[in-house]
């Protein structure tokens, strides 16, 4: 009997990944543990999208309003709207909440940044949004000018802390560079920057990086570590665009998006894996698979693959080209995978080059994704990562020891 109980024992330690793991309780959840408390009496709005349920996929709209002690009274949506029925890129317009009947402002329409009027009434601005840990996607922008209008407005703010989805241990990219500010690039850290939308907060308002420091609370998780990804938090995902649809396209997102701001190559949107290929008409799958898998990058895949896009670049048209796997997340560096493939598709291809008069007018989002021009210039010489690695990993290190000051996890 013993003998049984110790096998049971066993299968269930394997199976969950040992008995000490526990379900990540967000922001939310352990808000609603401490019944509000530092709601209570104060006017409450709230920014937050679809991403933002406790670990029962309720949305915390809904918490918020339902709750007896809290007085919720507007709604701020960033890109995609706070129900998430607004498209990338389009414009969110003013509205009501149809479940509560609260207003809804737009923070990606008119303006980005909460009025005054906006926040006329408003004693607290709460954030809860899943971030997916890389610059260039727009809810930490949301995040950081919304923190300023709360401090201009002598309002406080609290974040409900959310886990990075690639860890937060992943640092990669240059920081951002004077005239490159965007809300692409909206704060001076890496592209890839290895913290919570909560310990950036921090760092944010530690480091004196807003316009003007907000009165900051942020409600930390608990049960996450720095290494664990987000399959290891035992949270259901919930797109946090509409090309985010999964928990590993937040690994894929830095791994292509840069390249991707060009009409030059589809990276799978419009496709079924967003972020996760590169292809083209004049592309041979075999032949750039095979140079991608000769550099032996740490921890990366490439299978040659042929697709018709249904939607976006190469709509309709037959392509080929490459879907990278990452076998060793770890290992894996993210963001250098799409300069590698303008690497070798220069050496395969020298009258397709990235940065060619035809694609001129997206060098300028480019930059700024880039947090510089120096990426596209200094890479557009030779078409060689080599001559860019240096550049884009000179803040690395740097950044790491500063940031360790803001960390609210191990």
């Amino acid at each position: 009997m013993k003998l049984k109980k110790y096998i049971i024992l066993c299968l269930i330690t394997s199976l969950t990944g040992g008995l000490s793991a526990q379900k990540t309780m967000t922001g939310i959840e352990v808000l609603k543990k401490d019944n509000f408390k530092i709601l209570e009496r104060k006017r409450v709005g709230l920014i937050t999208n679809p991403t933002g349920v406790d670990n029962s996929l309720k949305s915390t709209i809904d918490i918020l309003f339902e709750a007896p002690n809290v007085n919720l009274v507007a709604l701020y949506g960033p890109e995609h709207g706070v129900r998430g029925d607004v498209h990338a890129g389009d414009k969110v317009e003013n509205s009501t909440d149809p479940s509560t009947g609260l207003p809804v402002y737009s923070l990606y329409g008119k303006t980005r940044k909460p009025t005054p009027e906006m926040l006329q009434g408003i004693d607290v601005l709460v954030y809860d949004i899943q971030d997916i840990g890389c610059r260039s996607f727009t809810y930490i922008s949301t995040m950081g000018v919304a923190m300023e209008a709360a401090a201009e407005n002598g309002i406080e703010f609290i974040v409900l802390d959310r886990p990075n989805p690639i860890g937060g241990e992943k640092v990669e990219g240059n920081l951002v560079e004077d005239g490159y500010i965007s809300f692409v690039s909206q704060f001076k850290i890496p592209y890839i920057y290895g913290l919570t939308c909560g310990e950036l907060a921090r760092m944010l308002v530690g480091e004196h990086m807003l316009a003007k420091d907000c009165k900051l609370t942020v409600v930390p998780m608990k049960h996450w570590k720095r290494s664990m990804d987000y399959t290891k938090t035992g949270l259901q995902w919930i797109p946090s665009s509409p090309h985010i649809p999964h928990p590993h396209s937040a690994y894929f997102y830095p791994l292509s998006g840069i390249v991707g701001e060009l009409p030059y190559l589809s990276i799978g949107v419009g496709y079924t894996i967003p972020f996760q290929m590169f292809a083209a008409e004049w592309i041979d799958a075999d032949k750039l698979a095979d140079r991608m898998n000769n550099l032996n990058l740490p921890g990366i895949k490439f299978r040659p693959m042929h697709l018709k896009p249904f939607y976006a670049f190469g709509k309709g048209e037959h392509l080929q080209g490459v879907q990278v796997h990452i076998l060793d997340y770890k290992k894996a560096r993210l963001s250098e995978v799409q300069f590698y493939i303008m690497q070798e598709l220069a050496a395969l291809y020298p009258d397709k080059p990235a940065f060619c008069k035809e694609n001129e007018s997206r060098f300028d989002m480019f930059d700024k994704v880039c947090g510089s021009n120096q990426i596209r210039e200094r890479f557009s010489k030779n078409y060689h990562f080599d001559d860019i690695k240096d550049y884009w990993y000179k803040d690395v290190e740097d950044f790491k020891k500063l940031s360790r000051k803001y960390y609210l996890y191990k």
